[in-house]
């Protein structure tokens, strides 16, 4: 079957993005949208809009029953999720394939296994992606917690096996304290939750967040195209990415892209994912796997080449991988700066009318988004409106290309991130690339002072 007409089930930059690369291959597309997007450019774009509800997203672009009827009454054949929303929901990808349309995505059972993260953890490690070093249970015995301590050396971390938040969590730096930390740990897992146990992995201290990308056919061949460093985030938000990483050599790429690549292989994986990693001195340690397209996703295409999109719906039309592992090449460096309506230093939302609009352009400038002068930012979703890709054939002239695009970039009417991204590229640890997932939030609170 041939892909001829996808519904997109997304809203924003994403949505034209899908929507630029179906058009470039001759497919129809069709936007669902809420009543708060019927101005949105993806919409006015499409070949096809149809409204799904009121702007909550529960009654809109998470509501299952009104997106298939979409696509029953526009003829769609397929349905691109997008990232956020429904592209992680392993019960509406059934409910998709149950109505004989194409998902654009990972197979069910794929997002089901990957989306549990102890489930993920267990499968990540059974496939031979390596893990952080710690007990496989419960550690109530500190004999045993004294072995385990010893063996993965310190420090390490003493976590409860229930709850989150913080509570139940202690960092032991030597074997003096460990006895004393595991029982202030169970006391407090207790009182909180109910719940002594306890149990102990490596405590990573300063690290980055590496990913890598990998696409999968669903037959068993599977190929990655590399990494990307995301440890600039506050509260767990990416604010910039780049790839290749800085830390990265062309040996630790290509082990580590195997190890993923294999992993994909041996799952019969189908579409495209990312494999997440915590890296410290070296060494890999898995996270999690997002089963569904990055945010970040055109880094990976302006040092490869290829449209990961178009790749996706090549995959879901039941196409091979358009190219092997042999054929990728990775040339110069790009990074994604994530443009938000909010205010650069508080990070309060600023939603609202925007009054004028300039992109940034020049040699190897990309700007994904659905802006346009006197479009009203609308309060109810994700605050990020634009997307700022730039490449070059060096890091560093990467980063003079992005000062200079960054200064050319105007949204006025509203307040957004770009202030926060120019005044990053003035810090001496960025520019060196010397930074971990710790460092901006740390900045930010020193730039307060």
């Amino acid at each position: 079957m041939a892909i001829t007409r996808i519904l997109i089930a997304n809203r924003g930059e994403i949505a034209l993005r899908i929507h630029r690369a179906a058009h470039e291959m001759g497919i129809e597309t069709v936007a669902v949208h809420s009543t708060a997007d019927a101005d949105a450019m993806h919409v006015r774009l499409a070949d096809h809009a149809i409204c799904i509800g009121p702007p909550p997203a529960g009654e809109s672009y998470l509501n299952h029953a009104a997106i298939i009827s979409a696509a029953e009454i526009s003829g769609a054949d397929a349905i691109h999720p997008g990232y956020g929303f429904l592209s992680e929901n392993a019960k509406f990808a059934e409910i998709v394939e149950a109505h004989d349309i194409a998902w654009i995505g990972p197979k069910p059972e794929h997002i089901r296994t990957m989306g549990d993260k102890v489930a993920a953890k267990q499968t990540a490690g059974e496939l031979g992606l390596p893990l952080v070093p710690g007990s496989d249970g419960a550690v109530s015995d500190y004999d045993e917690a004294k072995r385990i301590a010893a063996e993965i050396g310190y420090p390490v971390i003493i976590k409860a096996a229930s709850g989150g938040g913080g509570r139940g969590m202690k960092v032991c730096e030597a074997e003096d304290k460990l006895e004393s930390l595991m029982k202030q740990a169970g006391s407090e897992a207790k009182a909180a939750f109910g719940d002594a146990t306890v149990y102990i992995e490596k405590y990573l201290g300063n690290p980055r967040h590496i990913e890598f990308q990998v696409f999968g056919d669903g037959n068993g061949n599977a190929v990655h195209l590399g990494e990307r460093d995301c440890s600039l985030q506050r509260r767990h938000q990416k604010v910039l990415e780049e790839a290749p990483s800085p830390v990265l050599t062309p040996e630790d790429r290509h082990r580590m892209g195997e190890i993923c690549a294999d992993a994909m292989r041996e799952m019969g994986y189908r579409g495209a994912g990312t494999i997440e990693f915590l890296w410290e001195d070296g060494a890999f340690y898995f996270i999690e796997m997002n089963t569904r397209l990055q945010v970040e996703h055109p880094v990976t295409e302006a040092i490869t080449g290829l449209d990961l999109v178009r790749e996706q719906i090549r995959i879901a039309d039941g196409k091979p991988l358009s190219v092997t592992q042999d054929e990728i090449a990775f040339k110069g460096h790009a990074i994604e700066c994530r443009i938000n309506a909010e205010d650069p230093w508080t990070f309060a939302p600023s939603p609202g009318e925007v009054t004028y609009y300039h992109a940034a352009g020049g040699m190897h400038v990309r700007v994904d988004s659905g802006l346009y002068a006197s479009y009203r930012i609308p309060p109810y979703y994700d605050s990020m409106i634009a997307k700022l890709i730039v490449y070059g054939r060096t890091r560093e002239g990467c980063i003079m290309r992005l000062r200079r695009a960054l200064e050319e970039m105007v949204i006025e009417g509203v307040k957004t991130s770009i202030p926060l991204h120019q005044e990053l590229l003035r810090q001496p640890d960025v520019l060196s690339g010397d930074y971990s997932i710790k460092w901006l939030e740390e900045w930010l609170k020193e730039r307060e002072r």
